[in-house]
């Protein structure tokens, strides 16, 4: 039984474990001294410390599967097949993929943050809400007549938007001639 602890792979793998598991209680720790700078709410801690979890720990199980089977070509072979498959999902689902990548651009620029008002200048669809939640891919946002939108967190980094402070418009927003914009 000595002799099975003392392999180099069991040497490695509780290496890796351990420089896994430090690294990424150190990314939350950073996280959660970041969030209580910026003031950010706890429920986009846990979704940050979640997919960095998921990342990390991933990764963790992909160097230790080399460790134990660095020798098989079969390990290559189902690798290369299940990046095949991920990789015509990503593409198949782009989208998912930048939403996931915005929401972490959010979280650590945070130009905006749960409360805010915003404007959000979309030619289509123009926005005025106030931020209710950020979560890992969408946004959402209740209007002044209550409603609830759901808002890809991409689109917010590719729309312009205005954080209003105790306006109710953005000084981009336009009225006709006739339209006084105090009474708005």
């Amino acid at each position: 039984m000595k002799e099975f602890f003392l392999k180099p792979e069991v040497l490695l793998t509780l290496s890796l474990v351990v420089c896994t598991f430090i690294i990424h209680r150190f990314i939350i720790w950073s996280a959660v001294k970041l969030s209580k700078k910026v003031s950010r709410s706890e429920l986009r801690k846990q979704y940050l410390n979640r997919y960095t979890g998921y990342v990390i720990w991933s990764v963790c199980a992909i160097a230790i599967i080399l460790v134990w089977g660095s020798t098989t070509e079969g390990f290559w072979v189902a690798l290369g097949s299940a990046f095949a498959v991920v990789g015509v999902a990503l593409f198949a689902n782009w989208s998912i993929l930048s939403n996931i990548t915005a929401s972490f651009i959010l979280y650590f620029t945070f130009p905006y943050k749960i409360g805010d008002r915003i404007r959000i200048h979309d030619k289509d669809l123009p926005v005025t809400a106030v931020i209710s939640d950020i979560k890992g891919f969408y946004t959402l946002l209740i209007t002044d007549e209550g409603e609830l939108i759901t808002y890809p967190n991409n689109l917010l980094l590719q729309k312009g938007v205005s954080i209003l402070q105790e306006k109710k418009d953005s000084i981009f927003d336009t009225h006709s001639q006739d339209e006084d914009p105090t009474t708005l």
